[in-house]
């Protein structure tokens, strides 16, 4: 059984024989080495793509899709030189093949579907981030630019964060009705800071709680720990005052993962009672507060009873519509889908949907990619998952029988991606870019401390 499981997850593939024996990796891979010797800029490659990817990160939420669009095509073609120059380090690993096999459905998608050109813009989109995935994959596996994007990444939701808080106590106007009207909380400030949307700066500030967490355990001095504690107060607060139902979601789910992934990191060094004892009173707290809150914080109360409330509340009744019409297009193209992107979607889904009900996607990760690329891309994409946290928990456990303080980046990492994807089960914020750079940054970490089994073995 453990031999299945480990040829499923691809933990023992022998991808040193595979570079040997592909055609492409021999001919294609170090195709340009002789002149990156030569080259005296090249000598920094690294740092290159380090500045080209902290753009990516620094300017997400100030800037227009349009120029994060122009970063990624820069950061791909800067990828695809260091691909061409270097002999030795692809960094290749079960997350890249899997994700090239996503990749290859998705190609099959576009060229199947019934809108070809909309879906080619999908797919172009698509192409660019994994890209991006394996520009920091590959860049990440040095622990020193890993740390730097990963602070970086924090001070820039530092601010973000900071004006947000300010426009709770400045009652902003909303830019649009994101309340329902005839909701007790209609008139209740949702913050937006400057992605003008507040369950998108929900969707990019989960990630930014977690690692401020993580940075009070990995940063040593005294002093960044207190910066590291305010970030996560500052960013806790203004993810709260989005009062985004679906980020709340994915934060509980990412703080609870914490919890367990914690207690599984210093469990050795527990004495038996906490061993036993410590999940269910930090279990029982948390429970405790979170009903002393929904009980006497009237706006919290009415929020969380509003997720129950089933079609009764306008949002909830918004995206069952949706979720019933998308599975409509599944069943209708349910092999290969329609093709990636919104744009093929907003060609199709019109043709399924309730008039009272458009929507830009499925409001689903899962089901926009079953939509996008049938059943045998969500299979994939499913698999893809498995893997990526098999994956995630042998690096995990590695880390763990050295003490190495990066261990608390990776269960970052793990705990960013569960929370992540609670989110986006209910919501569309995963493909906006803003949030969707930081999912393959997430990813590529977990890749970036990639080591064989048989490597460890040997060691």
């Amino acid at each position: 059984m453990n031999s299945v499981w480990q040829r499923f997850t691809l933990s023992y593939l022998p991808l040193r024989e595979f570079k040997g024996t592909s055609y492409l990796h021999r001919n294609l891979i170090g195709l340009l080495h002789s002149w990156r010797r030569s080259s005296w800029l090249m000598q920094w490659a690294e740092e290159l793509a380090a500045v080209l990817v902290s753009l990516v990160f620094c300017l997400a939420p100030f800037v227009s899709n349009t120029l994060i669009g122009v970063l990624l095509i820069a950061c791909a073609g800067f990828w695809l030189l260091l691909t061409l120059s270097d002999q030795t380090k692809t960094g290749l690993t079960p997350i890249h093949l899997l994700l090239l096999l996503y990749g290859g459905i998705a190609t099959v998608a576009t060229a199947l579907s019934p809108v070809k050109a909309a879906a080619l813009s999908g797919w172009m989109k698509l192409t660019l981030y994994l890209v991006l995935f394996a520009l920091c994959a590959r860049i990440m596996r040095s622990p020193r630019i890993r740390s730097w994007l990963i602070n970086l990444y924090l001070h820039i939701a530092l601010i973000v964060s900071v004006y947000g808080v300010r426009q709770r106590f400045d009652r902003v106007e909303a830019l649009a009705t994101w309340s329902d009207p005839t909701s007790p909380l209609s008139e209740t400030t949702r913050v937006y800071s400057y992605l003008g949307n507040p369950n998108l700066l929900a969707g990019y500030l989960l990630p930014a709680v977690v690692f401020s967490l993580m940075a009070v355990f990995a940063w040593q001095r005294r002093v960044p720990k207190a910066l590291a504690l305010t970030m996560f107060f500052v960013n806790s607060a203004c993810l709260y005052f989005t009062d985004s139902r679906g980020g709340w979601i994915g934060i509980v789910v990412a703080l609870g993962s914490l919890v367990f992934l914690l207690r599984y990191w210093w469990g050795e060094y527990l004495p038996r009672f906490w061993r036993i004892w410590l999940l269910p009173i930090i279990g029982a707290i948390v429970a405790s507060l979170l009903i002393l809150g929904i009980l006497f914080v009237e706006p919290l109360r009415l929020r969380v009873l509003s997720i129950f409330a089933g079609r009764d509340d306008s949002s909830n009744n918004f995206r069952i519509n949706v979720w019933l019409a998308v599975i409509d297009m599944i069943r209708d193209r349910p092999i290969i889908g329609i093709g990636p992107g919104n744009s093929a979607f907003n060609k199709i889904y019109p043709l399924y949907q309730n008039p009272k009900y458009p929507a830009l996607s499925a409001y689903s990760i899962l089901l926009e990619v079953g939509v996008e690329t049938g059943l045998v891309g969500l299979t994939c994409f499913l698999w893809l998952l498995i893997v990526m946290f098999n994956q995630a928990w042998i690096q995990l456990r590695r880390l763990r029988q050295i003490a190495s303080r990066d261990g608390f980046w990776l269960i970052g990492a793990i705990a960013t991606l569960l929370g992540m994807l609670a989110h986006g089960a209910v919501d569309t914020v995963w493909y906006r870019p803003e949030v969707n750079t930081l999912w393959w940054l997430m990813v590529a970490i977990i890749a970036s401390y990639y080591r064989p089994l048989d490597q460890e073995q040997q060691s």
